[in-house]
Protein backbone atom coordinates (compact mmCIF):
# COMPACT_ATOMS: atom_id res chain seq x y z
CA UNK A 1 0.00 0.00 0.00
CA UNK A 2 1.46 3.08 -0.65
CA UNK A 3 -0.06 6.10 1.43
CA UNK A 4 0.86 10.26 0.68
CA UNK A 5 2.42 12.03 3.70
CA UNK A 6 3.13 16.15 4.05
CA UNK A 7 6.68 16.93 4.92
CA UNK A 8 7.53 20.62 6.33
CA UNK A 9 11.17 21.63 5.76
CA UNK A 10 12.91 24.51 6.93
CA UNK A 11 16.77 25.14 7.16
CA UNK A 12 18.80 25.92 10.38
CA UNK A 13 22.06 26.37 10.14
CA UNK A 14 23.92 24.00 7.54
CA UNK A 15 21.21 21.39 7.88
CA UNK A 16 17.81 20.39 6.41
CA UNK A 17 15.03 19.36 9.01
CA UNK A 18 12.17 17.67 7.67
CA UNK A 19 8.98 16.80 9.80
CA UNK A 20 6.11 14.60 8.84
CA UNK A 21 2.81 16.61 9.51
CA UNK A 22 0.72 13.64 9.91
CA UNK A 23 3.18 11.60 12.34
CA UNK A 24 5.08 13.15 15.36
CA UNK A 25 8.80 12.75 13.10
CA UNK A 26 11.23 14.33 12.28
CA UNK A 27 14.58 13.64 10.14
CA UNK A 28 17.44 15.77 9.10
CA UNK A 29 20.04 16.07 5.96
CA UNK A 30 22.93 18.14 4.52
CA UNK A 31 20.31 19.00 1.70
CA UNK A 32 17.00 19.16 0.66
CA UNK A 33 16.54 15.49 -1.15
CA UNK A 34 19.21 14.19 1.93
CA UNK A 35 16.35 15.24 4.45
CA UNK A 36 13.09 13.89 2.63
CA UNK A 37 14.81 10.96 1.96
CA UNK A 38 16.17 10.42 5.72
CA UNK A 39 12.32 11.28 6.87
CA UNK A 40 10.87 8.48 4.47
CA UNK A 41 13.24 5.84 6.30
CA UNK A 42 12.73 7.19 9.51
CA UNK A 43 8.56 7.14 9.06
CA UNK A 44 8.89 3.61 7.61
CA UNK A 45 11.21 2.36 10.31
CA UNK A 46 8.38 4.26 12.82
CA UNK A 47 5.38 2.62 11.05
CA UNK A 48 7.54 -0.86 11.33
CA UNK A 49 7.72 -0.36 15.05
CA UNK A 50 4.22 1.24 16.34
CA UNK A 51 1.56 -1.48 16.13
CA UNK A 52 -1.56 1.47 16.20
CA UNK A 53 0.29 4.71 14.50
CA UNK A 54 -1.84 7.42 15.41
CA UNK A 55 -1.51 9.35 11.67
CA UNK A 56 -3.66 12.54 11.49
CA UNK A 57 -5.41 13.92 9.36
CA UNK A 58 -3.28 15.41 6.42
CA UNK A 59 -3.61 19.38 7.26
CA UNK A 60 -4.52 22.46 4.81
CA UNK A 61 -1.30 24.33 4.55
CA UNK A 62 -1.11 27.65 3.05
CA UNK A 63 1.21 30.75 3.36
CA UNK A 64 -0.52 34.43 4.77
CA UNK A 65 0.50 38.17 4.85
CA UNK A 66 1.11 40.32 7.99
CA UNK A 67 1.56 43.81 8.16
CA UNK A 68 5.03 44.45 9.73
CA UNK A 69 6.46 48.06 11.36
CA UNK A 70 9.90 46.95 9.81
Amino acid sequence: MTRTLTAAVHQEDDWFVARCLELDVASQGETLDEALANLREAVELYLEQVSQPQIEATPFVTAFQIASAA
